[in-house]
């Protein structure tokens, strides 16, 4: 305020005023008879993907920039105004993941310039690429938020940038202007280019690259084709690691702890759909927007992978069994264990072991006998319960006094 009224020699004047209330912005217009330009900046994010958006979370994201656009176009349109500029994204022209609600306000900012345009009225929509700076829609970006954004082929505008190109855009032709700056490196990089750049950004070897997820994802599935299904789910579980490294710009899978769920990894609505996208290059498969939802760290991503992608494996297989038994070991020293607890798993432990000797040839119990009920019969291991397998162990092997 002080540099528009001492630096520049504005007047300069504060109004608290709801502009998506029309009552309340014509009132707001008719106090200052003599406006001569508009410039309408507001927005509201609320990021997520189109099933999880309601008409609540709609109207959040709408308000600010529909309603209150159109308000003051109302409200001004009598007037001989030198400029009416709304600020708009590029998200409503490119489309942005998890942005549904983002992308239509602002399209409809680009579309309101040229109603007024068609009507002989000034108008200028800027569809802002993002910014540098420390307040704002993008102050609350982390470094990684920041890099994920330069990696996307469109870095960050600084001030002065922007300050440049607000001039250039008022003294453009065209309603619309497209604010922003372009990597075109990273766009090759990716592989991925929007279909309005087509144009402008040539990738090398494009239908080889198109079949490049399909090429990749059969290589992952004859990769684990030929491993057990323990090493297979470990092979896969680095593959994902790497992929999720990727999207939250760390050098490397060694820094992602599948235990830790993805919300706590640092992921977002529009880094979750990221993720999703990868993996679904990655396996060949087209996943859910909701993948990171429903299964929200990466050891239960990979046990949903897996299953997708080596549906042949069978669960009861001895391989597959003698990777449960590693997992089981895993587990064994990340448990906090009690006297209760060791009691229990103890007790339990015992009547795996006695029904997986039981399964040798003869039915033999502990000790290589065949294991008796204490009436001269043979206990069938294949048969019994548990309770009645623990009743056993109770009088055999002296658990009694513990249970």
């Amino acid at each position: 305020m002080s540099e528009l009224s001492e630096g520049f020699g504005a007047s300069v004047a504060v109004e608290a005023c709801d502009v998506a209330d029309a009552t309340a912005v014509t009132e707001l217009v008719e106090r200052y008879g003599d406006i001569t330009a508009v410039v309408h900046t507001a927005g509201v994010l609320d990021d997520g993907v189109v099933e999880s958006l309601d008409a609540e979370r709609l109207a959040v994201v709408l308000r600010p920039k529909v309603d209150a656009a159109w308000n003051l176009h109302e409200a001004t349109r009598h007037l001989d105004l030198d400029a009416f500029v709304t600020f708009s994204s590029a998200a409503g022209t490119f489309g942005t993941p998890g942005q549904a609600n983002y992308a239509a306000a602002n399209a409809f900012l680009d579309a309101l310039a040229q109603h007024r345009r068609a009507r002989g009225l000034p108008g200028a929509s800027l569809a802002w690429g993002p910014w540098a700076q420390e307040a704002g829609m993008t102050g609350t970006l982390s470094e990684e938020g920041g890099r994920r954004i330069a990696r996307s082929g469109m870095p960050e505008l600084s001030p002065e940038e922007g300050v440049a190109l607000f001039d250039a855009a008022l003294a453009s032709p065209e309603a619309v202007s497209l604010p922003l700056r372009l990597d075109l490196a990273a766009f090759r990089a990716r592989g991925e280019v929007p279909a309005l750049l087509s144009g402008l950004v040539r990738v090398p070897g494009r239908r080889a690259a198109a079949g490049g997820g399909s090429a990749a994802a059969a290589g992952l599935a004859e990769r684990l084709s030929g491993l057990s299904p323990a090493e297979g789910r470990e092979a896969l579980l680095e593959a994902v690691r790497a992929e999720v490294a990727a999207v939250l710009g760390h050098a490397g899978a060694g820094a992602v702890d599948p235990a830790t769920a993805f919300k706590d990894l640092g992921f977002d609505s529009l880094t979750a759909i990221e993720l999703r996208n990868r993996l679904s290059s990655l396996t060949g498969t087209r996943l859910p927007a909701t993948l990171l939802f429903d299964y929200p760290s990466a050891d239960e991503l990979v046990d949903h992978l897996y299953a997708l992608l080596a549906p042949e494996a069978s669960p009861t297989g001895p391989e597959s069994l003698l990777g449960e038994l590693e997992r089981l070991e895993r587990a064994f020293g990340e448990l906090e264990v009690t006297e209760e607890t060791h009691r229990q798993i103890a007790g339990r432990l015992e009547v795996l072991k006695s029904k997986w000797n039981a399964l040798r040839s003869g039915a033999d119990g502990p000790g290589g006998e065949a294991a008796g009920t204490g009436d001269g019969s043979e206990f069938d291991f294949t048969e019994a319960s548990d309770e009645e397998v623990f009743e056993l162990l109770d009088n055999e092997l002296g658990l009694g006094d513990d249970r």
